[in-house]
C-alpha cells in the first residue's frame, strides 16, 4: 500500500524498502517451499506409478498467488524448482518441473481472473496442467509423442493432488486473512 510522500528522498527510501520486503518475502516463501520439497523427497511414497507425487510445495506457490501476486508465485516456483533440481531431482527433473510449473501457473492465473472457481478448483486445474506441461517437456526432450499415452494416469493423479493442495491452501489463506 503506497504511502503519501513527504519528500523525494522519503519516496525512494520507501520504494527501496518495498523492494527489499518483496525480496525477503519471496526468499522466505521459496525456502518454505524448498523444505516441503525436501520433506516430500525423503518420505518413502511409492504409488506404483512413476511420476506421481502430491506436490506439497505447491501449497506455498498457491498461497503466494492468492495472498500476494502471480509474480510472487512465479518467483517462488522458479527459485524452489532450480534449487530442488540441484539438490534432489537433477537437471531433467528441474526441466520437467519448470515446464509444468509455467503452464500450471499460467492456467491458474487465467482461471483466478474469472472469479468463477474456488481455490481448490483452480489448484485442481493447476495439478492437471502441471502434469501436461511435464509431458510436453518430456515429448520434446525424447522426441516421442507416445509419451502422451501416459496422460490419463496423470490426469487423475493431478486432479486428486490438486484438490488436496487446494484445500490445504484454502485453509491457510483463510487463517492469513484473520491476521
Amino acid at each position: 500500500m503506497p504511502f503519501p510522500a513527504k519528500s523525494k528522498g522519503t519516496t525512494s527510501r520507501r520504494t527501496a524498502d518495498s523492494r527489499t520486503g518483496n525480496v525477503a518475502t519471496i526468499a522466505l516463501l521459496a525456502a518454505l517451499a524448498l523444505i516441503f520439497s525436501y520433506v516430500e523427497a525423503i518420505i518413502p511414497y511409492n504409488p506404483g506409478v512413476p511420476g506421481i507425487k502430491l506436490g506439497i510445495a505447491n501449497i506455498v506457490a498457491l498461497v503466494a498467488l492468492y495472498q500476494l501476486s502471480a509474480k510472487h508465485a512465479a518467483a517462488v516456483n522458479v527459485i524452489r524448482i532450480l534449487i530442488a533440481g540441484l539438490l534432489f531431482n537433477g537437471v531433467f527433473g528441474a526441466l520437467y518441473s519448470l515446464g509444468g510449473a509455467a503452464i500450471s501457473l499460467l492456467g491458474m492465473v487465467a482461471l483466478k481472473k474469472t472469479d468463477q472457481f474456488s481455490i481448490a478448483g483452480i489448484s485442481m486445474a493447476g495439478g492437471v496442467l502441471h502434469n501436461m506441461g511435464q509431458l510436453l517437456v518430456a515429448a520434446l526432450l525424447l522426441q516421442d509423442s507416445q509419451i502422451f499415452l501416459y496422460f490419463p494416469v496423470l490426469l487423475f493423479s493431478g486432479m486428486i493432488a490438486g484438490i488436496v493442495i487446494g484445500l490445504g491452501a484454502a485453509v491457510i489463506c483463510r487463517r492469513l486473512e484473520h491476521l
